[in-house]
């Protein structure tokens, strides 16, 4: 299961970098990993670093299986949040010490039988 999940979170991720450069984003960096914490996806546009967490689900954002349970990004639970704050700060100073950041949140509802995707982007998320 734990592969399974894997495999569709690196999927979702792939899927929320192109959604994130269709919006004019550049991505700089995925997987970026401290032993504090981690940042799915770090991308820039306009001057503003973003740090974006990715949480991917196997089922349609409105159907209603899907209104039953918790949304994708009930799960970037503040603890999660603070992690990638950490991270993040982290990064800045090491690539970017006078930039603008922020931390946001895109869900990536897959339709596996279909072969599609939509993404749900919540921007600012502290």
């Amino acid at each position: 299961m734990k592969s399974e999940n894997k495999k569709w979170g690196g999927t979702g991720e792939l899927i929320a970098c192109r959604f994130l450069e269709q919006k004019g984003f550049r991505i700089i960096e995925t997987g970026y990993r401290k032993p504090w914490g981690e940042v799915d996806i770090i991308a820039k546009k306009e001057g503003v670093i973003h740090f974006v967490e990715v949480k991917s689900v196997t089922r349609e954002p409105d159907s209603a299986f899907s209104r039953e349970m918790m949304d994708p990004e009930e799960k970037v639970d503040p603890r999660k949040v603070e992690k990638i704050r950490k991270a993040g700060e982290f990064y800045l100073r090491e690539k970017y010490p006078n930039s603008e950041a922020q931390v946001d949140v895109i869900a990536v509802f897959l339709n596996t039988e279909q072969k599609r995707a939509q993404c749900r982007f919540t921007e600012n998320v502290l």
